[in-house]
């Protein structure tokens, strides 16, 4: 008994008490993201944003969840109750539960599994299902057709996403995103003569790659200019149409918690997780974890500024993107690649 308690209970717990901190942390962390993303908007458009509720309004996004909180749900009536409710709850947990194996510093990780790059690909692209069964539940023609624009969207530009990612894992050899930040302490950089720095990271040796992922993160998170299932006129709202108060908080929760995930993917795969700018000595005793936010960050603002100044496309250019543009140039950097790491030995 003693032994199956120090084997499996206590890890269990300690287990547990880490993924609730880490949420609560996370929550909180998306909670600034979103009122940050309203107030760059703002910035743009010489607008002063949320600026009433807190200081310089930094409370305006639990404001708002008191608001959804206790407004009262509506569900219509030819609605499948069931799944109506259930698909919200779908979209935000498969959200959350993708940043079991995003390292945030070195040992900072809930599960550190071998094969966490699959893990996250797998349940990422789960989230297409919280989508299609928010549009599908609430029996109405304008919800359930943004539900399957949105669908052909997100499983389009996952394929790309798909290729970007072996690319890199070529380069690596290995599925661990551990083993991938730290596989960026050397790279092209080092074996120019340089010493240890940005220019080693995966976004200067794969910078097509790197471009190619950031849009098609843009597109997988239905973020501007590829928000179209949820700006046509003809779709009214998209798939949340019919939603209000909670559940309609739980799908903006997931999307928001989906494109802090695509920003620490970034930093993971390209921008060196939790790694200096420099090999220098007073940057090194800088916690990991401070440049890892600091690099979600920068990421994410550069989402919020395609956001506000990036005219939107049409679906057809949408898709053309995806399929004709995306998929041959990941496909073929994906060969040129190889072929590099071959020929030199690099791997």
């Amino acid at each position: 008994m003693e032994q199956f308690v120090t084997t499996y209970v206590w890890p269990g717990l300690i287990m547990v008490a880490q993924s609730l901190l880490f949420l609560v942390a996370l929550l909180v962390f998306i909670a600034f993201i979103l009122l940050a993303d309203r107030k760059i908007w703002a910035a743009v458009q010489l607008r002063r944003g949320p600026n009433v509720v807190g200081l310089w309004g930094l409370l305006q996004s639990f404001a708002d969840l008191l608001k959804f909180v206790f407004k009262e749900p509506v569900i219509p009536s030819g609605a499948n109750k069931a799944v109506f409710l259930l698909a919200p709850l779908v979209a935000v947990t498969l959200a959350l539960a993708t940043y079991a194996v995003i390292p945030v510093s070195e040992g900072w990780v809930i599960a550190n599994i071998n094969v966490g790059i699959l893990y996250v690909f797998a349940i990422s692209s789960l989230e297409v299902y919280g989508v299609i069964m928010g549009g599908w539940a609430s029996n109405s023609k304008y919800p359930f057709l943004g539900a399957l624009r949105s669908a052909a969207q997100m499983v389009s530009y996952e394929v790309s996403i798909g290729f970007v990612i072996v690319t890199v894992l070529l380069c690596v050899g290995s599925l661990n995103l551990t083993d991938i930040v730290l596989s960026q302490k050397d790279g092209l950089g080092t074996r120019l003569g340089l010493p240890n720095s940005f220019l080693d990271w995966h976004w200067l040796a794969l910078f097509p790659m790197f471009i190619v992922f950031f849009i098609s993160a843009l597109a997988e998170t239905n973020r501007p200019p590829f928000d179209l299932p949820e700006a046509e006129s003809e779709l009214v709202a998209g798939f949340m149409v019919e939603y209000g108060s909670t559940p309609y908080m739980m799908f903006m929760l997931g999307e928001y918690a989906a494109i802090v995930l695509m920003c620490s993917l970034t930093t993971v795969l390209f921008l060196g997780g939790w790694l200096p700018p420099v090999d220098f000595w007073l940057l090194n005793w800088v916690p990991g974890i401070v440049w890892f936010i600091l690099k979600v960050c920068m990421v994410f603002f550069m989402f919020a500024l395609v956001k506000a100044f990036v005219p939107r496309y049409r679906y057809d250019q949408l898709m053309r993107l995806g399929w004709k543009v995306f998929l041959p140039l990941s496909l073929v950097m994906l060969v040129i690649t190889a072929f590099v790491l071959k020929l030199t030995g690099w791997a």
